[in-house]
Order: C-alpha cells, then structure tokens, then sequence
C-alpha cells in the first residue's frame, strides 16, 4: 500500500457533570471571538498539546485553562468516543470523558474564546449547540462506547433535528441503541401528540427494553414504550386504564396504545428514579411514608376481590427457577425453598388487589421541594413527592406482591419499614407475611436464574443475600394462618 497515511487531530471533551432535583447537568461554554462556531454552546475541549501528552492529562489540563476546575486524573471516567466529520470536510477522533467530582467553581477563565459559562439539562440541550459536542452528548446519554458523526457538506455547524448524522455503534453485546422507534412507531406515536423534534432512548441497559423520551416541535414531553411481548402490553395498558387515573400526578396518563404496534404513547412523570438516590435519614423516611401512601393508593383503587383458588404463590415456576439457579446457591438455599413450597400449600388465599407488579426504587421517582433532597423535614413533609412508572407486570393479586422487591430498601432500617407502614395505613397480617417470605423467596431463585442466563451478577448477588436473609429470620415453620405453631 503507498500513499501518505491518514492522520487526523485528537479531542478531548469534558463532561462535567451535576445532580439536581430536575435531573443531570452539564457545564457548557459559549464560545466567542476568532474561533470555529463563535456563538454556539459546546464543552470545554481542547487538543493534544503532542506526542507526550495522554488523553487523560490533555482533558486535566484543558478543564483548568478554560474552567478554572481541578481535576484529579483518578475522577475522570471515559464516556464515549465520537468519529466525527465537519461540513468542510475534515476528520477528527473526540474522546469525551464524564468528571462528577472537582474542586473549585467553574468560571471563564478564557474570556477572548469565551463569554458565557452556564449549567444545562442533559435532557434539554439549547438549540445553539454545535452539532460535533451535541452527538458527543447524545451518545453519552444513550450509554453507548463508540459512534460516528460525519456531516455531509452544507449541514450547520449548530445542531440541526433535521440533519442529525450520529449514528451509534453497538457493543459487543450486539446491542445497538435506537435513537428513533421504526418508523411505524413514529407514526403512531405522532397521530397521537404532533411531530416529534426530538427522540432520546431513554431503556434500561437490557436488550428487550425499548424506550424513548420524546420532545414535541410545538412543546410537550412524553414517553414512548414498546412491549416486549403482548402479555406486557395487555397487562401496563389495562393498569393504565383501570388504577392508573386514581394517582393523578403520581402516575403516567395513557395517551396512546396501539395493540398490534404493543406501542404505548404516555405522559411523562416528574421525578427520578429513587434508585441511587443518596438521602439523609430524615428524608429517606419522610419519602418512605409517601411510597406506603402511594401503594394505599393503588391497592384500594378498586375494592378487593375474593382469591381464586390457583391464586396462591407461583410455586409451579420452582423447579425450573431453582434448576437455573442452582449453580450460585449455597448450601442449604434449595432445601429452604422447597421447604417454603411445601408449607405454600397450606396457606390460605389473599384478597386480591390492584398491584404494580414491579413496586422497587428504579421505578418508583421523587421529587423534592426547592430547599433540595437534604433539608430538615419531617416523615409528614408535604413537600416530597413519589410517583410510580412502569406498569408492565400489573395485574391482581395479594397486596403483599408490591412489597418482594421493594423490601430490599428496608433490610437493616426497620424505621424505613415502620415510615412505609405509617404511609400505608395499616401493618401487615401473619398470613400477609407468611406469604411475603415465601414470595420474596421465590422470586430471589427466579433472580439468580435469570442473572446467570443473562450475565447479571448484580441481580445474582441480590438474590443470594434475599435467600441469606430469609434463611437468618425463618427460624419455625408457618401454620395454615402464617403464625408459628
């Protein structure tokens, strides 16, 4: 092969990065004077200074010229890397990296290439961008490692919807992130709300989910959600439709369902995920009261109904839960639960109830008043605000089914439990705890099955410390009531 080798310039971006109420910031610059895209808000960046400098220590360097921020090299985390083309038609390699912790406060410290400095929503990015940074972010957002972003000659330096050219590389997993639905969905999803600017994938990191968070031309924000399966999109459209109304604002609103779509068009909830949220004390309690009222909520939406005779715990699933799983079990876990399937036999029946299904902090959001997640509020605090999304595994059944997962938050903070309680009316009855422990068993062997077949070992982990747990606290076994003989 002759012929000069391609060479190209490196980039490193700086993601720096905040929490708030509302969700994630980031810091951008607007850049001014002498400079390409004078007027458009972009990241602090810069390039190599040469063949000496990483990329590690040019993005260091490069945060404390233009932000004044000290950055230590072990808080800088890589985010992705964008390949990326200009309207002129030169290449470049960016390397965006997110930093969350720094010392000092960010300011401009080069006032002839920049004259602004501000926070912006990661969800909500100002219309001047430069196009490079906003696909640098947007890939950011969608979790991806890698993707391309060449721009075709006469596109606009600024980020234009219409000329978006980021394409997302998949993982090894094979997983690529959609930025848009197909587009069957985007029709539907548009006869429903108008025409949608914007789509950002907001899924879980799995491969069946598939979310987006949508951005209406002429206002509005809602989210659009395709069913992996047609159980899923019966069971959160019926759940939308029958207890969904009850909760107001604490819950989406069904705009939209299209059956042989399973598509959903919903509005969009305030909050974020309690999931990882980092509390005081006080507020964790004040927010536990407010989850216990919420399931009050959903639970009397409709009166209870008398249990069907096969509505007892899903023991014919055991077997084939425990056969996954039993490579991760210690000694003694299978024994325990078949001994729990065998005492599931003798319980009586629960009334049934409307229940979510999938009641746990990812799916449960908050909100906090203006004084901000760490203020003095007692439980009665008016102010904290919990909503519930993800409505896929709603269906009847015993009220205890929205406590398996969420009982996970409370082990070794009985006053957590106590603030749920407080919220929720009423204590729980023998036999609602009898059938608790055998449910949460259940459903931690049916947590190690999946972790294992999918490679989860968080969801591994957490079934194992459930069965440690149940095996510490079940010291007799249970009567035909839940009490101990």
């Amino acid at each position: 092969m002759s012929g000069q080798r391609h060479t190209e310039p490196v980039d490193v971006h700086l993601i720096l990065r905040r929490e708030t109420a509302e969700g994630p910031e980031v810091l951008l610059s607007r850049r001014a004077g002498q400079v390409y895209a004078a007027g458009l808000w972009h990241l602090p960046s810069g390039h190599l200074d040469g063949p000496h400098e990483d990329i590690v220590t040019a993005l260091v360097r490069e945060a404390r010229e233009e932000t004044g921020v000290v950055i230590e090299p072990a808080d800088v985390r890589a985010a992705v890397t964008v390949h990326h083309r200009s309207p002129g038609g030169s290449s470049r390699s960016g390397y965006f990296f997110e930093v969350r912790r720094w010392q000092g406060e960010p300011r401009i410290a080069e006032p002839d290439v920049c004259d602004a400095m501000d926070w912006a929503p990661l969800d909500a990015l100002p219309a001047g961008t430069v196009a490079y940074c906003r696909a640098g972010l947007d890939a950011y957002a969608a979790g991806v490692h890698l993707a391309v972003h060449f721009q075709l000659p006469g596109d606009r330096i600024a980020f234009d919807p219409d000329a978006d050219r980021l394409r997302l590389v998949p993982d090894v997993t094979g997983r690529a992130f959609a930025r848009r639905p197909d587009a069957p969905v985007v029709e539907f999803a548009e006869r429903a709300v108008g025409r949608i600017a914007e789509w950002t994938d907001t899924s879980w990191a799995r491969e069946d989910s598939r979310v987006w968070r949508a951005h209406g031309a002429q206002g509005g924000t809602w989210y659009v959600k395709v069913h992996r399966s047609d159980r899923f999109h019966g069971r959160e459209v019926r759940g939308l439709r029958t207890w969904a109304p009850a909760l107001g604002e604490a819950a989406p609103r069904l705009v939209a369902a299209d059956e042989k779509l399973r598509a959903v068009v919903l509005t969009a909830v305030p909050g974020r995920p309690l999931h990882g949220a980092v509390l005081t004390p006080e507020r964790e309690r004040a927010v536990f009261q407010r989850i216990g009222t919420l399931a009050r909520r959903i639970h009397r939406s409709s009166p209870p109904r008398p249990a069907p005779a096969d509505s007892g715990p899903a023991v014919a699933k055991a077997e084939r839960h425990l056969a996954g799983a039993r490579s991760h079990l210690r000694p003694g876990d299978e024994e325990f639960v078949r001994e729990l399937v065998r005492q599931a036999e003798d319980l009586r029946p629960l009334e049934r109830v409307e229940t979510h299904g999938d009641f746990q902090l990812r799916n449960i959001l908050y909100v906090a008043d203006a004084a901000g997640p760490d203020a003095g509020h007692g439980a009665d605090d008016p102010d904290v605000f919990v909503a519930v999304i993800d409505l896929e595994r709603s269906e009847p059944g015993p009220a205890v089914r929205d406590l398996v997962r969420l009982s996970d938050a409370w082990v070794g903070r009985p006053d957590l439990f106590e603030a749920f309680l407080a919220g929720y009316g009423r204590s729980l009855t023998d036999a609602e705890e009898a059938r608790l422990d055998i449910d949460m068993a259940l459903d931690a062997v049916s947590g190690i099955a999946f972790g294992v077949a999918h490679g989860d070992p968080e969801l591994v982990e957490r079934g194992r410390r459930t069965l440690a747990r149940l095996r510490a606290e079940h010291h007799a076994p249970l009567s035909s009531t839940g009490d101990a003989p």
